[in-house]
C-alpha cells in the first residue's frame, strides 16, 4: 500500500496527482494555464502568439476548442520519505527552463522533499498548445521568443497541481495493467523503419508499438481515484492548419474517462483524474489512412514523402474522420475505450519500494561502449536538411526533402553566410547527415540547443518509469525498454514493468536508432546528438537501473548541472493596448443572434458573435470564456451546462482595426442534448486608460438571445 494523490490544475486547466506507494490522496483540481496563457489573435499580421509543435509560423492561437491541463499524481512510501512525482502536462514538451523554474519553486516551498531524482514532468505532446517557453534559442525563432506570461502560466500550473496532490496525501493501492490498443496509429516513417535488422523486426507483429500500460488507483476502501496510461501516438489529429488550444487525442479521451467518473460534473471538476500520458511516439501517427497528395489524392506513402506535383509540401496523411475535428475525437475515443477496458480488468497490484535514479549529462560528448574493441562518441548537437522537410503530419518548407543524406549548395551557402558553418569535428561526426543548423557551435544570443540533460528513471514497486527527454522512435523504444529490463533481471530485480515517459524534463528532439539514422527521414534528421544517440542512451539509462537494483542511487555522480539563463522576457509579442467597441455598442453587445430554434440533432450548431476583446486580457482572471446554460422551469433560474473545457463547444476571437475584435462562440450539439431553452454566454476584459500613463483590465459579459432545442 502507497499513499497516493492526484490533483488536476487548468493552467489552460491543470490537472494533478498524488501517490504514494502506500497512501493514495484525492485529486484536486484548479484553473491555472489557460486562462493564464496569452491567446493570440488569428490575423497573423498583427504577431499573435504562436503554437508550439509544427513549427508552422502561419500556426497562431486563435481561439479555444478546450482546456489544456496539468495531472500531477505523487506516491510516497507510507513510512519514510521516500516519495515519486509524475506529471503529464497538456503542452508540446517540457523544456528545461520548465523544469529548472519548477524545481526551484518545489523547493522554496518543501525542501528537499521533491528534487530532480524524484520529480518527474512530461509533455503530451499537444501539437495545439503554446510556445514561447524555452530559454534555447533554436525555439524563440517559431515562438517569437521568450514570452513569460506563457512560461510563467505554465509553470505556475504544474506547481499548484503538486501542491493540491502534496495537500491530499491518503493511503491507496496501484494496480497495473496492459492491453493492445487497435486502428489508432501508423508508423510515419516505415522505410526507415525497415532499416532495421529482419531479425530484431520479426520479433514484432507491428512497426509501431500497440501497447498500452495502464495504472489504476484507488483508495485504501477501493474508491477510485485516477489512473495514467502511457501510449505511443502524437497528438496531431489537429493538423497545422488548426488555430484552436486545445489537447488533441490524448486530451480527449482523458476528457472522456474524467467525464465518465465525474458524473454530474462540469469539464475540468470532480475529483477522478486521468492523465493519459506519452510514450515512444518518435515515428507513430494518428492519421491512419495514410500520406496522400493534397493536390491529387494519390498515394505519397514513398521514401521521400514526396507527389510528383507539388513535391513534399503536397504531402500529407490523413486522419479517420472527414475533418481533424472527427479524427480526433475518433482517436482519442479508441484510446480511452482500450483504457476504460484495462482499468475495469486491472488485478496485479503494483508492490514494493519507491527508488528514484537521476543524473545530468553533457549529451554532446559521451563515449559509448559499443563492444569490448569499439568505443564511439555523441556529437556537438546538429539538425540536418530533412529536419525542414517536417513529416507527413506537418510538412515542412521550400524544397526539403525526407531522406537528405547530401546537402543543398544554395542552402548550405545561406547557412555559412548567416549562421557559420559546422566545423569539419561536427560535421564529421554527425555523417551521414548534412547539417542545416549546427546549433552546437552557435552561442548567439544564448545557445541554440541544450548539452546538459536530465536522463532519469522513477520506480515505484515493479513499475519502472523511463523519463525520456525526447522523442524515441517505436524501434529506439523497444531496445531501450529491453535494455533496461535485463538489467534488472541481471541484478536480481526481475519482472519489472519498463514504461516509457516521452517528451520529460528538458527538449532533445528525436531519437532514432542508428540504423533509422542513415536514412535520414525527418526522425533522425532531429536526432541532435548524432547517430550513436540512443546507444548513449541505453547506457546511461542501463546505468540508473543498476544503481536502482543495486540499492546504490546515493553513489551516482549528479552529473554537470545545467544553466539557468539570465532571461527574463525576449518577445516580439506585442504589450496589450486600450481596445474600443464599434459606434453605439459596448463589449459584449450582440453582433449576429443564434437562431430561435435548434433540433437535437448531430451537424446543428448553435452561433453567436460578439463584440469582443482579446482574450490575454483575462490572463490573470480564471474564469470561463463561455459556458452554455439551460433554463429551469423548476428553479426559474439559468444553470450552466458546459463551459470552454467542454470539447462540444469552441471559442474563436477575431481581430479588426482600431482596437476592436470580434468573438464568436459555437456549440455543437450533440445527440442526446436534452430538450429546453438554452443561452450562450461570453466573458472577458477589455483594456481600457484609467490615466495617462495606467491601462487597467475591465471585466464584462454577454449573452445571446434565448433559444429551443427540440427533439428530432
Amino acid at each position: 500500500m502507497f499513499w497516493v494523490m492526484l490533483a488536476l490544475l487548468d493552467w489552460f486547466r491543470v490537472e494533478a496527482h498524488s501517490l504514494t506507494p502506500s497512501s493514495i490522496a484525492r485529486l484536486g483540481k484548479e484553473t491555472c494555464m489557460y486562462l493564464r496563457v496569452p491567446l493570440a489573435n488569428r490575423n497573423p499580421q498583427r504577431a499573435p502568439l504562436l503554437q508550439m509543435g509544427y513549427a508552422n509560423p502561419d500556426q497562431v492561437g486563435g481561439g479555444l476548442l478546450s482546456r489544456l491541463y496539468s495531472r500531477a499524481f505523487i506516491v510516497a512510501e507510507p513510512q519514510g520519505s521516500r516519495r515519486v512525482v509524475f506529471v503529464s502536462a497538456d503542452i508540446g514538451m517540457v523544456s528545461q527552463r520548465v523544469r529548472l523554474e519548477v524545481l526551484k519553486q518545489l523547493r522554496s516551498k518543501y525542501g528537499e522533499l521533491y528534487r530532480q531524482d524524484n520529480v518527474i514532468l512530461s509533455g503530451t505532446h499537444t501539437h495545439s498548445g503554446p510556445g514561447g517557453y524555452f530559454q534555447y534559442t533554436l525555439f524563440w525563432i517559431t515562438s517569437k521568443g521568450l514570452v513569460q506570461p506563457a512560461l510563467k502560466s505554465i509553470v505556475n500550473g504544474i506547481v499548484k497541481s503538486i501542491d493540491i496532490a502534496h495537500e491530499n496525501m491518503k493511503k491507496g493501492r496501484l494496480f497495473i495493467n496492459r492491453g493492445t490498443v487497435e486502428n489508432s496509429q501508423i508508423n510515419r516513417s516505415p522505410f526507415s523503419y525497415l532499416a532495421n535488422p529482419e531479425s530484431e523486426r520479426n520479433r514484432y507483429s507491428s512497426n509501431t508499438d500497440k501497447e498500452m500500460v495502464l495504472l489504476k488507483m484507488v483508495d485504501e476502501d477501493g474508491h477510485e481515484l485516477g489512473l495514467i496510461s502511457w501510449f505511443a501516438v502524437h497528438p496531431v489529429s489537429m493538423n497545422n492548419s488548426n488555430h484552436l488550444v486545445n489537447s488533441d487525442n490524448m486530451g480527449y479521451a482523458s476528457y472522456l474517462f474524467e467525464q465518465e467518473k465525474n458524473k454530474g460534473m462540469l469539464p475540468g471538476e470532480g475529483s477522478f483524474v486521468a492523465a493519459f500520458a506519452s510514450s515512444n511516439l518518435g515515428d507513430v501517427s494518428p492519421n491512419t489512412r495514410g500520406p496522400f497528395c493534397t493536390n491529387t489524392g494519390e498515394s505519397c506513402d514513398n521514401p521521400q514523402s514526396t507527389c510528383p506535383i507539388g513535391g513534399a509540401a503536397m504531402c500529407m496523411a490523413k486522419g479517420p474522420g472527414k475533418d481533424m475535428f472527427e479524427s480526433t475525437r475518433i482517436i482519442g475515443q479508441n484510446i480511452y475505450l482500450k483504457a476504460k477496458e484495462l482499468y475495469e480488468k486491472a488485478s496485479q497490484e503494483v508492490t514494493g519500494p519507491l527508488s528514484t535514479a537521476h543524473q545530468w549529462v553533457n549529451m554532446s560528448n559521451v563515449s559509448v561502449e559499443l563492444n569490448a574493441t569499439h568505443t564511439v562518441r555523441t556529437c556537438k548537437p546538429a539538425l540536418g536538411h530533412s529536419f525542414a522537410a517536417g513529416t507527413i503530419d506537418g510538412v515542412g518548407a521550400f524544397n526539403f526533402t525526407q531522406g537528405s543524406v547530401e546537402g543543398d549548395p544554395f542552402w548550405d551557402q545561406i547557412r555559412d553566410q548567416l549562421l557559420g558553418e559546422p566545423s569539419n569535428e561536427t560535421k564529421a561526426c554527425h555523417k551521414p547527415k548534412p547539417i542545416l543548423f549546427n546549433t552546437g557551435e552557435m552561442t548567439w544570443p544564448h545557445p541554440w540547443h541544450p548539452d546538459i540533460v536530465d536522463v532519469q528513471i522513477a520506480a515505484i514497486g515493479s513499475l519502472a518509469i523511463l523519463a525520456v527527454p525526447g522523442e524515441f522512435t517505436t524501434m529506439s523504444g523497444r531496445r531501450l525498454r529491453e535494455a533496461v529490463q535485463s538489467e534488472f533481471d541481471s541484478h536480481g530485480t526481475p519482472g519489472m514493468n519498463v514504461v516509457i515517459a516521452g517528451l520529460c524534463n528538458v527538449y532533445t528532439h528525436y531519437i532514432s536508432t542508428y540504423e533509422e539514422y542513415q536514412l535520414q527521414r525527418y526522425e533522425a534528421a532531429s536526432t541532435i546528438y548524432g547517430p550513436h544517440t540512443l546507444s548513449a542512451y541505453i547506457q546511461l539509462y542501463r546505468g540508473l537501473a543498476k544503481a536502482i537494483a543495486l540499492n546504490g542511487t546515493r553513489e551516482l555522480s549528479p552529473g554537470p548541472e545545467p544553466p539557468f539563463f539570465n532571461v527574463t522576457s525576449l518577445t516580439l509579442l506585442p504589450s496589450l493596448s486600450t481596445e474600443s467597441a464599434p459606434a453605439g455598442k459596448t463589449f459584449g453587445d450582440v453582433l449576429e443572434e443564434v437562431r430561435q430554434e435548434y433540433r437535437e440533432v448531430r451537424g446543428e450548431v448553435a452561433e453567436v458573435t460578439f463584440v469582443g476583446a482579446n482574450p490575454r486580457n483575462s490572463a490573470e482572471n480564471t474564469h470561463n470564456f463561455l459556458t452554455v446554460e439551460r433554463y429551469s422551469n423548476i428553479s426559474s433560474s439559468w444553470r450552466v451546462v458546459l463551459n470552454d473545457a467542454s470539447w462540444d463547444t469552441r471559442f474563436y476571437w477575431s481581430k479588426g482595426s482600431r482596437g476592436q475584435s470580434n468573438v464568436t462562440i459555437e456549440w455543437h450539439i450533440p445527440a442526446g442534448t436534452e430538450p429546453g431553452v438554452y443561452r450562450l454566454r461570453y466573458f472577458g476584459h477589455y483594456k481600457k486608460r484609467a490615466t495617462l500613463v495606467r491601462v487597467i483590465s475591465v471585466p464584462f459579459e454577454g449573452s445571446s438571445s434565448a433559444f429551443q432545442i427540440t427533439a428530432p
